[in-house]
């Protein structure tokens, strides 16, 4: 046991070195607590839906991922930005949705994934937007567009502000993240807004294709399938491609080791929770460099909480996997179908320089 503590501790330090990383990961996992909890307050919750706790905790926490400032005055802004786009993107989706009918409500999830995509040219704050407007939408899509309105939208994203900018204001100094370059927009670039509208596009493309998919021949969780899709979308074919590679891997990887603690759920729930909490931080350790790390970790987590929270059906927890693998797969295909295009716009732009 001694041995097998100091192997973990001696990984830690290989891909974290100065425990930076660990340090957000316990950060994601307070943020997320803190939104629960402040959820369940009786004065906060009354005249409001069930779904509060879980929206105000889901912005908390993916607000905590995106974020990746040094200093603390504009990790705040940043936060506090990233936790308003999930609730726009929460609103968003209940104001579609009903239009859109029940049939294909998930149509409404295009926009957040083409946002994704696009968002992703113009550096870490407008990547984070991009998916914290689809995170708003996608969480909103979870608990259900008929339980949830607008004024619990609005306390969930005041909940999250607060509930990510406190463990970020006393993480201080000793956080320093390290996040992967994202490319800034340049002004009168045609060829990088191109490319954005092209990845964004890719994104929107493949969504549509999987509830075309789920409403035609059936899909368990088909928000999966476009979540998947959604983010393995690069900015070059062979990068779209390892991501895919990736997040397979891992997802295959995650999604058994949760299940095999399915018996724990009923008998040790807190040990199961535990154990998401601790895939979460792994998760915020392995990003960015080691996707399939943290593709399998937070599989883990998803389908651990899943069965912390009642859901022990071994054919919904699945789904996590093979729909990972459908919005995967089409996701490539897109983009080896639309492959031709960037090429052809970039030796237009060539040449009319």
């Amino acid at each position: 046991m001694q041995q097998l503590l100091i192997s973990i501790d001696g990984w830690l330090n290989q891909i974290d070195p100065g425990t930076h990383r660990r340090i957000k990961g316990l950060r994601l996992v307070t943020a997320f607590g803190l939104a629960a909890l402040l959820a369940t307050v009786p004065q906060i919750a009354r005249g409001h839906a069930t779904s509060l706790g879980p929206l105000a905790a889901g912005f908390a926490l993916w607000a905590s991922v995106s974020e990746g400032r040094t200093t603390r005055y504009e990790s705040a802004v940043d936060l506090v930005l990233l936790c308003v786009a999930a609730g726009v993107g929460a609103a968003s989706y209940i104001v579609l949705a009903p239009l859109l009918g029940s049939n294909w409500s998930e149509l409404s999830l295009i926009s957040g994934s083409f946002s994704v995509g696009f968002l992703r040219k113009f550096g870490i704050r407008g990547t984070g937007l991009g998916s914290q407007f689809f995170i708003g939408q996608l969480l909103a899509y979870n608990v259900g567009a008929k339980n949830v309105d607008i004024g619990t939208i609005a306390v969930a994203a005041a909940l999250a502000i607060l509930a990510s900018v406190v463990p970020r204001m006393l993480s201080g100094p000793a956080e320093q993240p390290v996040i992967a370059p994202s490319p800034s927009i340049k002004k009168n670039d045609a060829v990088s807004v191109f490319s954005g509208l092209f990845m964004g596009t890719q994104a929107a493309i493949a969504s549509l294709a999987i509830v075309i998919l789920g409403n035609f021949v059936g899909l368990t969780e088909s928000a999966w399938a476009i979540t998947a899709c959604t983010y393995v979308v690069a900015d070059s074919t062979p990068g779209t491609i390892e991501r895919v590679r990736r997040r397979i891997i891992g997802t295959s990887i995650g999604v058994p080791l949760a299940i095999a603690c399915l018996p724990f759920a009923v008998q040790a729930p807190l040990g199961i929770w535990f154990a998401a909490a601790a895939a979460m931080v792994i998760y915020a350790i392995a990003l960015p460099e080691h996707y399939d790390i943290a593709s399998g970790a937070y599989a883990f987590a998803l389908i651990a909480t899943m069965a912390a929270s009642g859901e022990y059906s071994v054919a919904i927890l699945l789904a996590r996997l093979w729909e990972t693998v459908v919005g995967g797969a089409l996701g490539m295909a897109v983009l080896l179908l639309m492959a031709p295009i960037p090429q052809q716009t970039r030796r237009i732009a060539g040449r009319a320089h």
